[in-house]
């Protein structure tokens, strides 16, 4: 069963470019990365699945309710992180997760509270406006995670935190997901997206450039390729289709991705004198550079 359900989105603002023709699924219980620089159009994504602007065109579903008509029903259901908190500086951290807590229904989450507080290190007694960034985005988090959402959806969640309340918080979005809760993660933290997520897309000017699973991704043909040579060459020389992104094109040390015949490289490179040749796999980041090349 697919939790979210994007067809054909387009957000524009006048004559600016949000998004266009987004077009995704994500499978209940997965952990999804929804990755791209900033500017890239994920904010623009998820302020329109959560009905905080209206799209331009296309459409949107959570739980196969419609994300503007069921906004209110959908939000019940959802625990969301924004990039930038908005809160109630003169109200302690307690008095504005109970307010929050209360759009909930009916129920006790000060135990919630306290132990999210607890996990985090966070003083409920305090007033927000006495709170580091960090720490505020620390109540942000604990105000998306108060009700036990189906639907977790983040946007650059982890900005403002130190290692070791980011280690914290993955491990508990692992342990919500392990009893049912769906993940949907926007970063540009590409080391956070290839250790915590299943499965990725990737963003590049308002468009989804290519939807797969992280395992996958990196078991394809794509390569990592480094060669030594005794001499200065040009990677032009060598040819073959396939080069992608290139961080190294001239001199004596070439370095490049490849998604060609790896074979026709090497064939290329028969009649030359090599100090040293490596072929590895990519790490995640550098995959995003090869579809953003």
């Amino acid at each position: 069963m697919n939790i979210i359900e994007i067809k054909q989105l387009a957000k524009y603002y006048r004559r600016s470019r949000g998004i266009e023709d987004i077009t995704l699924s994500v499978r209940q219980g997965d952990i999804f990365g929804f990755i791209g620089p900033n500017g890239s159009g994920k904010s623009t994504t998820i302020r329109v699945l959560l009905n905080l602007i209206f799209p331009t065109s296309g459409s949107a579903t959570i739980f196969g309710l419609d994300v503007v008509k069921d906004s209110k029903i959908i939000r019940g259901r959802t625990g969301y992180v924004p990039s930038d908190a908005i809160m109630y500086d003169r109200m302690t951290v307690l008095e504005f997760l109970r307010y929050i807590a209360a759009f909930y229904g009916q129920g006790n989450y000060d135990e919630r509270i306290r132990t999210l507080s607890d996990l985090f290190d966070l003083d409920p007694g305090r007033k927000i406006q006495e709170l580091s960034m960090g720490n505020k985005k620390k109540v942000s988090i604990i105000q998306a995670m108060i009700h036990r959402p189906e639907l977790l959806i983040l946007d650059e969640p982890t900005s403002g935190l130190d290692p070791l309340i980011q280690s914290r918080f993955f491990d508990l979005l692992h342990e919500e997901n392990r009893v049912g809760t769906t993940v949907f993660f926007s970063s540009h933290t590409l080391s956070e997206v290839q250790a915590f997520c299943k499965t990725v897309a990737i963003v590049k000017d308002g468009k989804i450039v290519n939807v797969e699973e992280i395992a996958s991704m990196r078991k394809k043909q794509l390569k990592k390729v480094r060669i030594l040579f005794p001499e200065p060459v040009n990677i032009a020389d060598l040819g073959p289709d396939g080069i992608g992104h290139v961080e190294s094109g001239s001199g004596n040390s070439l370095a490049f991705l490849f998604s060609g015949d790896i074979n026709t490289l090497i064939g290329k490179l028969a009649g030359r004198t090599i100090e040293n040749l490596s072929i590895e796999e990519p790490s995640l980041e550098e995959i995003f550079l090869h579809y953003y090349k």
